[in-house]
């Protein structure tokens, strides 16, 4: 892959296949990684069938190429140093800040898009310059870094932690017994 230009498909085993490259696609993709209802392998297929319109037309013994060639367009070509790093960006919870970034980027609402390529969106991202996301991505860095906080952070931080803090996804039980306890405390207050 090259960065001057925009892939349209990818190439396993020698074989092109044709791939979903809208951002939306992409960003479903990256939501089905989190989900913790699903094992890694069913990670797998839903990104195999999300990518490729003709995914079962992949050989069974390509399909871990596709993966990787998946992974590797996903990341826009750009090689990971393979250190682990702390998560700084949820883009679903983190989505509302997102947009209004690569909006203001791109000079247009990108959701009212037909089609935008998925390398497309994220030069527009990597792009984003200060603002509301960028506050938010910095103190979380300088939290995961356990760095200390300027003071005018620490208030941001005190005043936003809901939006700062990275939820982690609860399965269907955990959130029915979250469901249930919230339930309970309602009906307590209510006595």
């Amino acid at each position: 892959m090259n960065g001057y230009s925009l892939p349209m498909t990818l190439e396993v085993n020698g074989k092109e296949y044709e791939i979903r490259t809208d951002f939306r696609a992409i960003l479903d993709v990256l939501a089905s990684q989190k989900d913790p209802e699903l094992n890694p392998q069913m990670k797998a297929v839903v990104m195999l069938k999300i990518i490729y319109p003709k995914w079962h037309e992949i050989p069974r013994g390509d399909l871990e190429e596709a993966m990787e060639k998946a992974v590797e367009f996903i990341d826009c070509g750009i090689k990971d140093d393979g250190k682990q790093k702390p998560q700084l960006v949820d883009w679903e919870q983190d989505a509302a800040m997102i947009v209004s970034s690569i909006n203001r980027v791109a000079h247009t609402e990108v959701r009212q898009l037909e089609y935008l390529h998925w390398w497309t969106f994220f030069s527009y991202y990597m792009e984003i310059g200060e603002g509301l996301f960028s506050q938010v991505v910095n103190i979380r860095s300088k939290k995961a870094k356990h760095k200390k906080l300027e003071k005018y952070e620490q208030e941001f931080y005190r005043e936003n932690k809901n939006l700062i803090d990275i939820k982690k996804p609860l399965t269907e039980e955990e959130q029915a017994q979250d469901d249930a306890m919230r339930a309970w405390f309602e009906s307590m207050e209510r006595r």
